[in-house]
């Protein structure tokens, strides 16, 4: 049995804690703090969100059960769910925000080179945003429509690793297609967007820093065909057209021809229209392209479904962004977790296992079977024998 640290505690490792209390220096944030620094306030809801804890009650009573293990942890004194709800209502957010981007900076160096399946070198986001739903009586600055209230999470993300690369949590007041305005277009890269994104002049502004985006088009838009390449409608293309918009402000917001992709799906029968300016690659690969946009929406299921930000422990806008914040800080590290140590098992198991293990004196490295083996041999070769033959 390994008998030096804690799981908890080997995981914590991973993180670059010389730039978290650069960033507490910062914004002050330990100013007038006699208890719960803001990194055992980090570790307390990283703890929070590896285990699935549903409550500033179950929060105090589990880490009050473990109290002889607190130490281990670096929390230096008993959590208390009145001194915990006070560090979610007034601790800077932004000192959890920062500090998640220098770890989606960190990872997407270990996922740089990952493949993703098509004869591509750039490097692709797919742009998209997700509605929290909340209760307007408990979050009255978010209003949503009508009795409902809700906030919304922009995010960015890298195809290769499935890594978000940028994250704006926002009220739902915010249209996707002003999101545009925040990022910083990154030459050569391909931006993968849903037609709520539409707007030529912004596009534009894409085109002239030199990055490509692939995008569905409204059914409204007027567009005037200039050229029609050869295309193979065994496989789904109607069309691949270079045309030019023919409005006069939307001309004169675009003035370039795009190239606009025509597909009908084999199986369902539905037709999709897709705008680029990424004139090179066949019209597949521009189809398959949008096609893996879709990872960002299983990004968002999986975020919803096995991390802690449908339910929030301080109804505050500090304390709803600082736990999104640090579930995103999870999330990328658990990622870098995998990649660093190799291991083969899914992002699900490794937090399944971390939720009944975090307290376990054991390698980190040690705590997965191996993935070619099963769990009959596993259990067979731990079994003593009692006689041989």
């Amino acid at each position: 049995m390994h008998t030096g640290t804690t799981l908890f505690s080997q995981i914590m490792d991973f993180l670059p804690w010389k730039s978290f209390h650069r960033l507490v220096a910062r914004y002050e944030g330990d100013r007038r703090v006699r208890t719960l620094s803001c990194a055992e306030h980090f570790r307390v809801l990283v703890f929070t969100q590896l285990t699935y804890r549903e409550s500033l009650r179950d929060i105090e009573v589990v880490l009050s059960a473990q109290s002889a293990k607190l130490y281990h942890m670096d929390i230096r004194s008993p959590v208390k769910r009145s001194t915990l709800a006070d560090a979610n209502e007034r601790r800077e957010w932004r000192i959890f925000a920062e500090f998640a981007q220098r770890l989606i900076a960190q990872v997407r160096k270990l996922y740089a080179e990952e493949d993703l399946g098509l004869d591509l070198s750039n490097t692709v986001y797919a742009l998209d945003s997700t509605t929290i739903d909340l209760c307007l009586s408990l979050f009255p600055w978010a209003p949503f429509c009508g009795s409902k209230a809700a906030v919304k999470m922009h995010t960015l993300l890298d195809l290769r690793g499935n890594i978000p690369s940028f994250i704006h949590v926002s009220d739902c007041k915010l249209h996707d297609v002003n999101v545009l305005n925040l990022l910083m277009p990154e030459p050569a890269a391909v931006y993968v967007m849903d037609c709520a994104d539409l707007d030529f002049e912004r596009l534009f502004a894409l085109h002239e820093v030199g990055a490509f985006f692939i995008i569905r088009a409204k059914s409204n838009a007027d567009l005037r065909r200039v050229y029609s390449a050869p295309n193979d409608r065994t496989r789904g293309i109607v069309y691949d057209q270079t045309v030019a918009l023919s409005g006069f402000y939307s001309r004169k917001r675009y003035p370039r021809h795009v190239r606009r992709i025509r597909f009908k799906d084999p199986q369902s029968g539905k037709n999709l229209i897709f705008l680029t300016n990424l004139f090179g690659p066949p019209p597949m690969i521009i189809c398959k392209l949008y096609k893996a946009r879709w990872q960002v929406e299983l990004f968002f299921k999986w975020i919803k479904q096995h991390l802690r930000i449908k339910r929030f422990y301080g109804t505050s806008v500090n304390a709803v962004k600082a736990q999104i914040w640090v579930a995103v800080s999870v999330y990328v590290l658990v990622a870098i977790v995998k990649k660093r140590l190799e291991l083969d098992s899914s992002l699900y198991t490794l937090l399944r296992v971390f939720s009944v293990t975090l307290f376990e004196k054991i390698l980190l490295d040690k705590g997965f079977p191996d993935a070619g083996q099963t769990p009959e041999n596993y259990m067979e070769d731990k079994q003593l024998k009692l006689f041989e033959f």
